[in-house]
C-alpha cells in the first residue's frame, strides 16, 4: 500500500498529520516533523444495519468533498454513501496547547428509513524487533504501546461496543468484531462503537482523540491522563483552533494582500494563505530546524525520503518566513540550528534531522554549505539587525575557510574535495549551480564584514582583526573574479551557445538560472546568460508549460517542477519580461493542488501534483515570487 500524496496537512508545533483526498489519515508524527511516524495504517468504517463494513475512505457508493475551515489548518472531508443516503462529516484538527488529534465524525441520515449504525477503527502501528507494537483495550478505546511509545485512541463520551485485538484483518471486513482478551500482541486491532439508530433526517455524532505518549508515563498515569483528556471541551478546542489559525494568518500577511477581486486573483491569494498554514507545520519550533515536506515514501520505493532538514532548501524557506514577518522562525534555524549542525571543518553535512542529529546521507554537496552564509546575510537584509551579524559571525567564517580550501583545491586541481554532488543529488563533479552558490557566500561573507565594520568598533579597535578581515575580503573578491572567469572558461558550450551545468555532460539545467537569480554572478541582459535562456527554454520547457529540471530527466518520469516554473518567473520579472514572467507563473496556479497546496511536480497529463505534496521550497518560491511582482 502507497501513501505518496498528501492531499491535506494539519497540525501543531509538535505533531503533524496528513491525510488523502478522501479523508484517510495517512501519517502521524509527534514530537518532530521528521521523527517518528506512527501509523501503517488507520482505517474508519461504518456498519449500516446488517451491512458489512463500509470503509470512509473506500467505498464504491462513497462520494465525497473535502475543504479546510477558511484560513485554518481544520480539515472537512465529507463523505456520502449513496446507497445507504447516510452522510458521514469528519473533522480532523490538532489543539494548540494540548498534542491531542481530535477527530469528530457528524453521522446524518439524509434518507428516509432509520438506520443503525456501528462506527469500527482498524488501526495498524509500525512495529518492529526492538520496538513491538501491543495492544490494550480501555473502556473508551485502545492504547497500543511498544517500548518507547503509547498511541491510545478512545472516545470522548461513548464506550466500546466491540474489540479486537488479535486477527482483526481477518474479520474487519465483515464489522463482526470479537475477542475475549483486553490486551495481546497484536500491532494491528480494531474497536467499534454502537452510534445507535438515526431517524432519517436526523444526525449524531461520536468525537475520537488521539494521544501519544514517549513512554513518560505509566500505564496506570497514562490512562489518567486520558480521562482528563476525556473532561476536555472540544466544541471549545475547535473554536480555539479556529480563532488562532485565523489571528496567525492575519498577523503573517506579511506582503499585505488585499481580498481578491477576481478568480485570478482568489486562486493566487489561496495558495498565499496555505503557504503562511504550512509553513509553521514544518518547522521544528525547538530547533529552527525546517523539513522540505511531509513524508512521502518511508519505504524508499522512490526516493531517499523527503521528512528531512536540507541547508539548501531552507535558505529559500527563511527567506519567504522573512516576507511573511516569520523573522523569529528565520532567525532560530540559523542561530540555533546551523551552529548545532555545522562540522568542525565548517561545512554542513547533505541533510538532517530537526532535532540537528545527521540525517541519512549520500553524498558530499558543497552548495549547503554556501547556501548557509548567502542565507545569513539575506536574513539580515530584511531585519538589519546587526547584533544577529555578529552572532553568527564565527560560524560563517568557519564555512568561508572550507569554501576557499573547495575553490582552492578547483584551480589547483589537487582533487582533494571538489567531487561533489550537484543540487539535485544526482551527478558528482564540478557544477555550475555549486561555483554560482560560493561566489555568492563569498559575497555575502564581504557585505558582513562591510556592516559589522560600518555599524561597530570591533574591528576599528584591533588592528590585527581588522587586517585579517581586509586581507580575507582581498581573497574571497580575488576568488570571486576567478570563479567568474571559470564560469566563463570552462561551463559555457560555446557550440551550444549556453552555459551548461558542467563540463563532463554538459547538459541543460533549469538550475543554471541560479547564476543570475538569486546568486548574481552575472546580470540577467549578458548575452550568453540570454542565450541560455533561449536554450532553457528550447530543452526543458514541456508542451504544457511546463519546465522539467534537466534534459533526459527520468526522476518520476521527468515531470515538471514547481520550483522550474518559479525560478523561470523570477528571471522574467528580474530581466523586466512580465509576460513571460505571467505565462510561466500561470503553470503554478494552473497546477496547484486540491487545497491550494504545491506539489514538488505535475503531471503533464492531469495538471496535477503527482509527488510531495505540500513542498516547502515550492512555496517558498512562491512567496518569493509574489514580492518580487510587487515591487
Amino acid at each position: 500500500m502507497d501513501k505518496y500524496l498528501n492531499e491535506a496537512i494539519i497540525g501543531n508545533k509538535n505533531m503533524l498529520v496528513t491525510f488523502s483526498e478522501k479523508g484517510e489519515m495517512l501519517r502521524l508524527s509527534y514530537p518532530n516533523r521528521d521523527n517518528r511516524q506512527y501509523l501503517k495504517y488507520f482505517h474508519t468504517g461504518i456498519k449500516i444495519n446488517d451491512s458489512n463494513i463500509i470503509y470512509l475512505h473506500n467505498d464504491v457508493n462513497n462520494t465525497y468533498i473535502q475543504y479546510y475551515d477558511t484560513d485554518t489548518n481544520i480539515l472537512n472531508t465529507e463523505i456520502t454513501n449513496t446507497y445507504f443516503n447516510l452522510k458521514t462529516l469528519q473533522t480532523d484538527f490538532v489543539s494548540i496547547k494540548e498534542d491531542i488529534l481530535i477527530k469528530k465524525y457528524t453521522f446524518i441520515n439524509d434518507g428516509n428509513i432509520d438506520l443503525d449504525v456501528k462506527f469500527l477503527i482498524h488501526s495498524e502501528l509500525l512495529s518492529d524487533q526492538n520496538n513491538f507494537v501491543s495492544g490494550k483495550i480501555i473502556d473508551t478505546g485502545i492504547i497500543q504501546y511498544a517500548h518507547d511509545f503509547s498511541v491510545a485512541t478512545f472516545s470522548k463520551s461513548n464506550k466500546l461496543l466491540n474489540h479486537q485485538i488479535n486477527g482483526s484483518s481477518n474479520t474487519i471486513d465483515t464489522a463482526q468484531i470479537y475477542d475475549k482478551d483486553y490486551i495481546g500482541m497484536s500491532k494491528d486491532s480494531s474497536i467499534s462503537f454502537d452510534i445507535g439508530k438515526i431517524g432519517a433526517k436526523q444526525k449524531k455524532e461520536i468525537e475520537i482523540c488521539i494521544y501519544i505518549d514517549e513512554n513518560k508515563k505509566a500505564m496506570k498515569a497514562l490512562e489518567d491522563e486520558i480521562e482528563r483528556i476525556r473532561k476536555i471541551d472540544l466544541d471549545k478546542e475547535y473554536s480555539k483552533v479556529k480563532s488562532y489559525w485565523r489571528k496567525y494568518v492575519k498577523e503573517h500577511n506579511g506582503l499585505e494582500y488585499k481580498e481578491p477581486e477576481n478568480s485570478y486573483e482568489e486562486k493566487i491569494q489561496k495558495i498565499y494563505t496555505r503557504s503562511i498554514l504550512l509553513f509553521p507545520l514544518l518547522i521544528n519550533q525547538s530547533t529552527g530546524g525546517i523539513i522540505a515536506a511531509p513524508e512521502v515514501d518511508e519505504e524508499l520505493t522512490q526516493c531517499g525520503r523527503y521528512a528531512y532538514c536540507w541547508p539548501r532548501d531552507a535558505i529559500f524557506i527563511t527567506k519567504a518566513l522573512d516576507i511573511l514577518k516569520m523573522t523569529k522562525e528565520a532567525e532560530k534555524f540559523y542561530s540555533n540550528f546551523c551552529k548545532i549542525t555545522q562540522s568542525k571543518n565548517g561545512m554542513w553535512e547533505q541533510r538532517f534531522y530537526t532535532d540537528g542529529k545527521l540525517a541519512p546521507c549520500w553524498g558530499y554537496q558543497i552548495d549547503e554549505t554556501a547556501s548557509v552564509v548567502y542565507g545569513v546575510y539575506s536574513h539580515y537584509e530584511y531585519t538589519k539587525n546587526t547584533a544577529f551579524l555578529k552572532s553568527n559571525l564565527s560560524m560563517c567564517e568557519k564555512a568561508i575557510v572550507f569554501l576557499k580550501k573547495y575553490i582552492r583545491d578547483i584551480f589547483d586541481g589537487t582533487n582533494i574535495y571538489h567531487v561533489s554532488y550537484d543540487l539535485w543529488e544526482m551527478c558528482e563533479g564540478v557544477h555550475l549551480y555549486s561555483l554560482a552558490s560560493i561566489f555568492s557566500a563569498f559575497e555575502s561573507m564581504i557585505k558582513i564584514y562591510k556592516e559589522l565594520g560600518s555599524n561597530t568598533s570591533d574591528f576599528e579597535n584591533n588592528r590585527l582583526k581588522e587586517e585579517k578581515v581586509r586581507k580575507n575580503i582581498d581573497e574571497m573578491s580575488q576568488l570571486q573574479v576567478e570563479i567568474k572567469k571559470y564560469i566563463e572558461e570552462k561551463l559555457y558550450d560555446s557550440n551550444r551557445k549556453s552555459f551548461v551545468r558542467n563540463a563532463e555532460d554538459k547538459k541543460i539545467d533549469i538550475s543554471l538560472i541560479g547564476a543570475t537569480v538569486p546568486f548574481k554572478v552575472f546580470s540577467t541582459k549578458e548575452k550568453k546568460i540570454l542565450n541560455t535562456i533561449e536554450n532553457i527554454n528550447l530543452t526543458l520547457r514541456t508542451y504544457t508549460g511546463g519546465y522539467q529540471r534537466f534534459e533526459q530527466d527520468n526522476y518520476r518520469n521527468g515531470a515538471p517542477w514547481v520550483i522550474a516554473n518559479l525560478w523561470m518567473t523570477l528571471y522574467y520579472l528580474e530581466n523586466g519580461e512580465k509576460k513571460k514572467a505571467k505565462e510561466t507563473f500561470d503553470f503554478v496556479l494552473k497546477t496547484a493542488g486540491k487545497h491550494s497546496l504545491l506539489g514538488e511536480q505535475i503531471d503533464n497529463n492531469t495538471l496535477k501534483p503527482n509527488w510531495v505534496i505540500g513542498l516547502g521550497w515550492s512555496h517558498a518560491m512562491f512567496i518569493i515570487v509574489l514580492e518580487r511582482l510587487g515591487k
